[in-house]
């Protein structure tokens, strides 16, 4: 579904792997309900939402029996096709941001360009356990979101020691920086000198 009017999408997808409905609403304020069965993951898509100010929805599970992998790049897959169903054509929206966020010693960097040329530049030396969560599984997620939101993102982390830190700080600048491309305050039409994105 989309609309243009009220920038909401949703999606709904089902494998043999997963099973994940999302529905956001670019109009909101940040309100969310997350449950996948991954808690750190959750916890990291409630931080995108909140930071981008948005609603999110995103209910699932996955064969966890396996390893974390396939649910935490099927819920890239669902956030991002949700979010680019809510763009609509995105006409009239900013489209490029750079946001920078800090969690006590960490201190992380993401630029996007959301101009349908699907990109990732991941610069996060993450490796261990962060609660039940391999952090090496966590680039998946960027992975999927890039390409099912056609986004160029590079993620950048300048400092940082802890993981939990490290991660949450990537996380919150990611929705700072979709707040800022997101926003209905580029100029009239489709923001490309092409005429067209992607």
């Amino acid at each position: 579904m989309i609309s243009k009017v009220t920038r909401k999408g949703g999606i709904a997808r089902k494998s043999k792997e997963t099973r994940l409905v999302a529905k956001v609403d670019l109009a909101g304020r940040g309100r969310v309900k997350v449950a996948t069965g991954l808690p750190f993951l959750d916890h990291m898509i409630e931080q995108v939402a909140r930071y981008g100010g948005f609603d999110i929805t995103l209910r699932g599970s996955g064969d966890l029996h396996v390893d974390a992998h396939h649910l935490v790049e099927d819920a890239g897959i669902v956030v991002g096709q949700a979010l680019s169903l809510a763009l609509g054509d995105r006409a009239g929206i900013a489209r490029f941001a750079a946001a920078y966020a800090p969690l006590d010693e960490s201190l992380a960097r993401v630029v996007l360009d959301l101009g349908k040329r699907p990109f990732l530049s991941y610069n996060v030396a993450l490796r261990g356990r962060i609660g039940t969560l391999e952090s090496e599984v966590i680039e998946e997620f960027w992975k999927a979101l890039s390409i099912h939101l056609g986004a160029t993102i590079h993620v950048d982390v300048i400092r940082g020691r802890n993981r939990h830190h490290i991660a949450e700080a990537t996380f919150k600048a990611l929705g700072l920086a979709l707040r800022q491309a997101m926003s209905p305050g580029g100029a009239a039409g489709v923001p490309s000198s092409k005429g067209l994105l992607g």
